[in-house]
C-alpha cells in the first residue's frame, strides 16, 4: 500500500508499518518540509476522505473536532464550529434559524433548516461570517444530504465529521474542483495522556488537560440567580468548551446556544472583552431592521452582502467604502443612526460571558454589560476578585466562579 491518505500505511516485507504522511507545506509556504504522523503507532485520530491536508488545515481540525465532541458531549445535542486559523470564529448548538439568515444562505425562510446539524453550522458560521469566509467546518454528528448542499455553496475549505451519509461524499469531494478537503474524525480515538511540543530544539510535555465540562461547574454562584437557569448553564457550557479551544486570552459571548462574538489572542483579557463585545453588537445590528431591508443588486454575490452588513454595523464606512456600497444597492438606504444604535443595542439581553482566565479587574464586567450580559462564568482566584464580584452585582449580572482555568496556546 501506498501513502496517499492521511491514516494510511504500507507494506514493508508484508507487515503494515507506519509513514509519516507529507503535508503540503507548514504554517507558511516557505516551510516545504511538513508531515504528519501518530503519536502512538497505528492510531490516527481522523483520516482524510478527499484532498490533501496542510499543517494548518489539521490544527483546525483537530481543534474544531475536540471542541464539537465536547460540547456535543456536555450538551446532549449536535454542535457545529466554523474555524480559522486555528481559533473558531463561531460555534453553535442546533437550533432555529430566523428567516432572514435561513433566506440567505439558501434555505425557504418560512420552512426553515430540516437538518439539525445543518442549523448549527448555519447559526456557528453566521456568528461572524465575515471572518467565516474560507473556513474549515468542524461537526459533531455525521454530514447529511442538507448539510453537505450548503457546504456546496459557501466559500469553506474543508469539513471534519464523524461520518458521511450515503451520498453527500459526491457533493463535498466535486466542490474546489475537487480539492475540498474531507477528514473523518474517528469517535472512539482516545488521545495519550502526555501532551508534546517541540519550538526551537526544545521539547515540551504536559498532560492532558481531562477535566470534564459538566454543570457541576457552574455550582459556585457567588452573586445573582442560583441556582444558574438551564438555558444559560447551556449557553455558560458552550462557551467554557469554545474558549477551551481557542487561542488565549480568549473570551465569549453566547446566546440562545450561538456564539455571538469570539475574543481571542488577545494579550490584555479587556481587549479580548471589547472586541468580542464589539462583535457580538455587530451580530445583533445585522438583525435591524434598516440592515434587514436593503436590496443589494443581483450581481453583489452573498459573501459580499454580508460583508456589507458587517461593515455597516461596525458604523465606521470610509469614503471609498461608501462610493462601493452606494454602488452596490439597488436603491439608496439609510443607514442606523446613532440613536437607533443605542436603542437598538438596548434590546440585547439574556447574553452568557465565559472567560478561560479570571478577570483581572471589573473592566470586563463593565464593558460585557453593554452587550446584554446576564450570566459569566470565569475561574476566579484574581487579586481584584471581590471588585467583580461587586460590578456584577452593580449591573445585575449572576456571577459563577468555576476554579477551572482553560488556556490554551
Amino acid at each position: 500500500m501506498s501513502v496517499d491518505r492521511l491514516g494510511a500505511s504500507h507494506q514493508r516485507g508484508g507487515t503494515a508499518v507506519e509513514a509519516p504522511v507529507e503535508l503540503r507545506y507548514g504554517l507558511n509556504p516557505q516551510q516545504g518540509r511538513a508531515s504528519a504522523e501518530p503519536v502512538t503507532a497505528g492510531a490516527w485520530p481522523l483520516r482524510a476522505l478527499n484532498g490533501d491536508p496542510s499543517y494548518i488545515n489539521l490544527l483546525d481540525a483537530l481543534s474544531g473536532w475536540r471542541l464539537v465532541r465536547e460540547a456535543s458531549a456536555a450538551l446532549g445535542r449536535p454542535v457545529a464550529a466554523s474555524f480559522k486559523h486555528v481559533s473558531p470564529a463561531g460555534a453553535a448548538l442546533a437550533g432555529p434559524v430566523d428567516g432572514p439568515t435561513a433566506a440567505f444562505y439558501g434555505f425557504d425562510p418560512v420552512e426553515g433548516i430540516a437538518s439539525p446539524l445543518a442549523s448549527a453550522y448555519v447559526r456557528a458560521r453566521d456568528a461572524d461570517p465575515k471572518s467565516s469566509y474560507g473556513d474549515f467546518a468542524a461537526v459533531s454528528h455525521p454530514v447529511d444530504a442538507e448539510l453537505a448542499a450548503l457546504l456546496a455553496r459557501v466559500v469553506c475549505d474543508g469539513i471534519v465529521a464523524p461520518g458521511y451519509e450515503p451520498g453527500t461524499m459526491a457533493a463535498l469531494s466535486a466542490k474546489k474542483r475537487g480539492r475540498f478537503l474531507v477528514l473523518e474524525a474517528d469517535p472512539t480515538y482516545v488521545p495519550p495522556e502526555l501532551e508534546r511540543r517541540e519550538i526551537y530544539g526544545l521539547r515540551l510535555t504536559q498532560a492532558r488537560d481531562e477535566v470534564p465540562l459538566t454543570t457541576e461547574l457552574l455550582g459556585n454562584v457567588v452573586c445573582g440567580q442560583a441556582p444558574v437557569p438551564a438555558a444559560a448553564a447551556e449557553d455558560l457550557l458552550l462557551g467554557l468548551a469554545v474558549v477551551r479551544d481557542t487561542q488565549s486570552n480568549a473570551v465569549c459571548y453566547v446566546r440562545d446556544g450561538v456564539t455571538l462574538g469570539i475574543g481571542a489572542g488577545q494579550q490584555s483579557r479587556v481587549d479580548c472583552t471589547r472586541l468580542a463585545g464589539a462583535k457580538a453588537a455587530g451580530w445583533w445590528l445585522r438583525r435591524h431592521p434598516a440592515l434587514q431591508a436593503m436590496e443589494f443588486g443581483a450581481a453583489v454575490r452573498r459573501q459580499e452582502r454580508v460583508n456589507w452588513q458587517v461593515r455597516i454595523a461596525e458604523g465606521d464606512l470610509t469614503p471609498n467604502e461608501r462610493l462601493r456600497l452606494a454602488a452596490a444597492l439597488d436603491v439608496p438606504a439609510p443607514e442606523p443612526t446613532d440613536e437607533d444604535r443605542r436603542d437598538w443595542a438596548a434590546r440585547l439581553t439574556g447574553v452568557a460571558f465565559a472567560s478561560d482566565g479570571a478577570l483581572p479587574f471589573r473592566d470586563n464586567v463593565d464593558h460585557a454589560a453593554r452587550y446584554g450580559v446576564r450570566w459569566i462564568a470565569e475561574p476566579g482566584g484574581s487579586l481584584r476578585s471581590a471588585e467583580v464580584a461587586e460590578a456584577c452585582e452593580e449591573h445585575g449580572i449572576t456571577l459563577v466562579r468555576t476554579g477551572l482555568r482553560l488556556f490554551q496556546h
